[in-house]
């Protein structure tokens, strides 16, 4: 585990020193011009259906892979994954911090022919932060003056500081000074929308026919549960730059399906190999490698019995051998999650966060058991009845929490049933917190233990456990002005103190992605923070 350990963090060095938060691309190529006479079609997996494509509702990495293809937003990430202008053309900053001027670009247009305005934004970004919407993540937006009142129902939407004086002209009004706001811009919830055709149709963004976007790309065709099929988008600003003119996702859940798929030239790219393929891929020319700054995670509804009782989640905790997950079962450079935010984010000490903060929850099966007791002893109860994990339907989640289920009963007696459903369904399941325990992956909203560690307030939207916890919420709130960096990081650290602690959810292991890609295809990039970028590859066959 030691080497595997040390590969990933040297490699989150080199991410984070050479290209900001992005791996290199796979086969990278000196030569940007496709070859000619090969048609630019990529075939990948997207493993089901997305939730949706209304970036407004989108919370998963499904939808979130293909919304990347089909919007832009003020930001975008280029080819070299540096965040740049997208819909702006530029970014005036206020000398207090606090006041953002965007410049629109001019001529800028959807996908139906319509002007791109920076009303567009304005709506949109309202839209996110009406209480009636009940949209996905508002409380991304609460840094900015006002928001998060309007939001809560406390405050009206004319105190929001978010206007549009003209068409190409859009100003932001912060709270306080916050340095990785414009990193928060290039996500999903920050995308514009077009106010006609969202108010024309209810379910504007669910069929190819209605869905109208601003991207690099448009929606071709949408079989459900079957095939999306993406296409170039004439009216994109930057088309020219776009390499990749057609994007097939497929949706095939069976892991030992989509693998041979691969195999036999059905599809271009997989971005999660079966759990039995990794160690003999490893030396194929194939197979990509790319740290991630995510972690995964079961998370516990803390309002249902027996996990209202701190001890008793702390015990499974304790029962769990990372090491023996991340070794012999995952065996594709992840780490084991000790903590809850990921190896990669550089402290003001030159140290990675993760390695200046405590290690918690070392395997120790004897500490499982008298935290067991004790929980046990203060509920009154003489055992744990049976409990249940909940999984989306996946062959590497299936493994994992097999693995999980059979160290819980063995270390602690206690018998875990576990129930799985497929992906659109399990987000539902989620989001409703029909759950005892259930599988997760959190992404960082951008590369900050903030970006990881906010998804646990009370208020964020991300918080799906039912846990609240005062004295968290304070220390975060103050990170987020804090201009000490080593004061900052120190509040940062008290909180993920505080979560381990309590203990609302479990981390297992801090992810790597493993991908493979097909020697026709280069230019492929990998982010820590996202899906792979399709624009700028080229087939080469």
């Amino acid at each position: 585990m030691k080497n595997l350990h040390l590969s990933l963090t040297a490699i989150l060095f080199l991410v984070l020193t050479v290209l900001a938060g992005c791996a290199p691309d796979k086969n990278n190529s000196s030569d940007d011009t496709p070859k000619e006479n090969v048609s630019q079609e990529i075939t990948t997996n997207l493993g089901g259906e997305p939730y949706t494509l209304d970036p407004a509702f989108a919370s998963d990495t499904t939808s979130f892979w293909v919304i990347q293809h089909l919007y832009e937003g003020l930001l975008e990430y280029d080819k070299d994954g540096q965040l740049v202008e997208g819909a702006a053309s530029k970014i005036d900053v206020s000398e207090d911090g606090k006041i953002y001027t965007f410049t629109i670009k001019e001529g800028l247009k959807w996908s139906n022919g319509d002007a791109i305005t920076a009303k567009d934004f304005e709506y949109a970004w309202k839209r996110v932060l009406n209480p009636e919407t009940a949209a996905y993540s508002p409380t991304s937006f609460y840094y900015i003056k006002g928001a998060e009142n309007y939001n809560t129902g406390n405050g009206a939407v004319e105190e929001v500081g978010i206007t549009a004086p003209d068409d190409l002209t859009l100003v932001v009004e912060l709270s306080s000074p916050t340095a990785f706001f414009k990193q928060l811009l290039a996500r999903a919830e920050f995308l514009p929308v077009n106010q006609s055709v969202v108010e024309a149709k209810e379910n504007w963004a669910g069929e190819a026919d209605s869905i109208v976007t601003n991207g690099a790309y448009i929606l071709d065709s949408w079989k459900h549960d079957q095939q999306i099929v993406l296409v170039k988008n004439e009216n994109y600003w930057n088309n020219e730059a776009i390499s990749m003119e057609k994007i097939n996702f497929e949706m095939v859940a069976d892991a030992t399906t989509y693998y041979q798929m691969f195999k036999t030239g059905e599809l271009d790219l997989i971005n999660s190999l079966p759990l039995d393929s990794i160690e003999q891929e490893k030396n194929n020319n194939e197979y990509v490698s790319s740290p991630s700054f995510s972690v995964y995670t079961f998370s516990f509804n803390v309002e249902e019995k027996p996990f209202t009782n701190k001890k008793i989640r702390q015990a499974l905790s304790y029962a769990i051998d990372r090491e023996a997950i991340v070794n012999n079962i995952t065996k594709a450079g992840e780490a084991s999650a000790f903590g809850y935010v990921p190896f990669g984010f550089i402290t003001p000490n030159n140290e990675d966060f993760r390695n200046q903060s405590e290690k918690y929850y070392e395997f120790n099966p004897e500490r499982a058991k008298q935290l067991l007791e004790e929980g046990l002893k203060e509920e009154g109860w003489s055992e744990l009845p049976t409990v249940t994990f909940k999984y989306n339907t996946a062959d590497n989640h299936k493994k994992i929490a097999e693995a999980v289920q059979e160290m819980i009963k063995q270390n602690l007696g206690v018998n875990v049933n576990l129930e799985n459903q497929e992906w659109k369904t399990y987000i539902d399941t989620f989001k409703q917190k029909n759950f005892q325990v259930a599988r997760m992956g959190w992404g960082g909203e951008f590369l900050d233990p903030l970006g990881v560690l906010s998804h646990y307030t009370t208020t964020n939207s991300s918080n799906f456990t039912n846990w609240s916890n005062a004295e968290y919420d304070q220390l975060i709130e103050a990170s987020n002005p804090e201009q000490d960096p080593a004061k900052r990081i120190e509040l940062l650290q008290k909180a993920e103190a505080i979560l381990m602690e309590e203990l609302p959810i479990i981390p297992i292991l801090f992810s790597a992605q493993n991908a493979l890609v097909s020697e026709k295809i280069e230019g492929i990039r990998f982010d820590v923070l996202r899906n792979p970028d399709l624009r700028f590859a080229k087939r080469v066959e």
